[in-house]
């Protein structure tokens, strides 16, 4: 009988998989090549489709087989992938219970006009075009963290969503641990006095050029072009429809190398992730990142733990000056590592350096928690945005386009993501000291253009199991112990302390 009833659940969420998978697609081609004619016929077509997806799970049918095949995951020490997906079913069902099919559908038809609204608004600078569209997008994520409920803070039951298991007061806790390492860094560089010349990367560059050095370096990396494509949108993003078919975008700027450059090796990173997810999980819920957190420490360890070092330049630095010479013939590799790792506050936070980046992050989160709790008003939201920009990074934008208005998240009813970046970035180093000491050759090994090892540890260690484990389990699983900033913070003091000679 167990079996019987596990083989109609697997059934009934490969139903579920399929059609979510179709409602990514039509995603993907939203972001990409659809006409802007076709916002509001998609937006319908979205909705849909979630609507469809939402009432198959919560169909009293998948909480009945759930019951009967409680006893498979009574074990927590049981890892197989049977117990696993039925303890990670159970988990979402319960969550998708509470939210309406009708509020599911609403919410997903609003984010698609959202979406193009803020392509839109982010084009011409128009804060006001969008601010509608923004105000009915927090007023949704007020409602589905009413709906799910929450332990102390609205904010709880959104970041769940994202990261499950991590709290408001946790990711608090962390933001004030990186700041206090972060902000006496950055002071000390500055009071350095080193200036690093970056106008080498602010040079004419051919697209054409651009996109075959990214292709060449994550081919090396391992990305599967037999089960993956790229193009080019607003706002890069990888997404999958099953592991076999994991899309990445980018874009390209004219005059600016690094956008592009680093974009590719990042969302290559979360792309390779979601290919090596082991294919006996395939149309299941298990068969995609164990959260965005974990999925971000993938895209940040290959751009910027790989893609930004030194034995990675050395690999391929000639082969870049091949592609540009009149650009970059004449500059030598320490030049040229030195500029790519240049600390300056910026107002773009895809572009901002290692050591700033978080501060980015600290600021969407702390106007996230201020617009759920009242504090702020979408209205308010720019000159917000401003003042927090001047007093975390010491710049103000000069328009919205540059400011609030730069990410595509919000529009996409995304409220509670933005910490799984930091998140990532801090996991990532501590998952690379695990695969240095496991492998202390692999920076050797970069230095030849070989990657495979590294990859094999990260599939080996993260890639394989999917979703079976929530976040916590699986980094103790990989590193041996608890998620932690120490490692993170060593390796910005020791590669930042190197190249301005700050000691701390």
């Amino acid at each position: 009988m167990t079996q019987e009833a596990l083989h109609e659940l697997k059934s009934r969420l490969a139903t579920i998989v399929d059609l979510n998978h179709a409602a990514a697609l039509l995603t993907w081609d939203q972001r990409t090549y659809m006409p802007p004619g076709g916002a509001r016929g998609r937006a319908e077509q979205l909705a849909t489709l979630q609507r469809l997806a939402h009432e198959l799970f919560t169909d009293t049918a998948i909480g009945r087989l759930l019951d009967r095949l409680a006893p498979l995951a009574e074990n927590p020490d049981d890892e197989s992938d049977d117990a696993c997906l039925v303890r990670r079913v159970r988990r979402d069902y319960e969550r998708a219970t509470k939210l309406p099919a009708e509020f599911v559908s609403a919410w997903a038809r609003a984010r698609a006009i959202s979406n193009k609204a803020w392509e839109q608004a982010r084009r011409d600078s128009d804060f006001a075009a969008f601010r509608p569209h923004l105000e009915e997008q927090f007023d949704f994520a007020r409602r589905a963290a009413e709906y799910l409920g929450y332990p102390d803070h609205p904010y709880d039951a959104l970041l769940d969503q994202y990261e499950p298991g991590m709290t408001t007061a946790q990711v608090k806790a962390l933001f004030a641990e990186l700041k206090a390492g972060i902000l006496p860094l950055l002071r000390a560089i500055v009071a350095s006095g080193v200036q690093i010349d970056d106008s080498i990367l602010h040079q004419p560059f051919d697209e054409a050029r651009q996109e075959q050095f990214g292709v060449e370096v994550i081919t090396r990396f391992g990305y599967d072009w037999q089960r993956g494509r790229q193009d080019r949108t607003v706002h890069p993003f990888a997404i999958n429809f099953g592991r076999d078919d994991v899309r990445i975008t980018t874009r390209f700027y004219p005059d600016f190398l690094n956008a592009a450059l680093f974009g590719t090796m990042h969302e290559a990173g979360h792309a390779m992730y979601e290919q090596g997810t082991d294919p006996a999980l395939s149309r299941t819920p298990l068969a995609r990142g164990a959260s965005l957190g974990v999925h971000e420490s993938q895209s940040r360890l290959w751009e910027n733990l790989v893609g930004r070092s030194r034995p990675f330049w050395e690999a391929n630095y000639a082969r870049l000056q091949e592609l540009f010479p009149e650009q970059l013939g004449q500059v030598d590799l320490e030049r040229f590592y030195r500029a790519i790792n240049k600390v300056q506050p910026s107002l773009i936070r895809v572009e901002a350096d290692e050591l700033t980046y978080n501060l980015h992050i600290m600021l969407r989160f702390e106007l996230e928690l201020a617009l759920l709790e009242g504090r702020v008003r979408v209205a308010e939201l720019p000159e917000a945005w401003n003042v927090q920009m001047q007093e975390l990074l010491g710049i103000t934008p000069d328009n919205d386009a540059e400011g609030v208005l730069q990410d595509v998240h919000w529009s996409s009813g995304m409220v509670g993501y933005f910490p799984t970046y930091t998140l990532g970035n801090v996991l990532s180093v501590q998952l690379w000291e695990c695969a240095l000491a496991d492998h202390p050759q692999i920076p050797e090994e970069i230095r030849r253009n070989e990657y495979g090892t590294l990859l094999g540890w990260l599939r080996e260690r993260i890639h394989r199991h999917g979703r079976k484990f929530e976040p916590n389990r699986l980094i103790v699983k990989a590193t041996g112990r608890p998620l932690t900033a120490e490692p993170y913070l060593r390796y910005l003091r020791a590669k930042f302390g190197e190249l301005y000679g700050a000691q701390l």
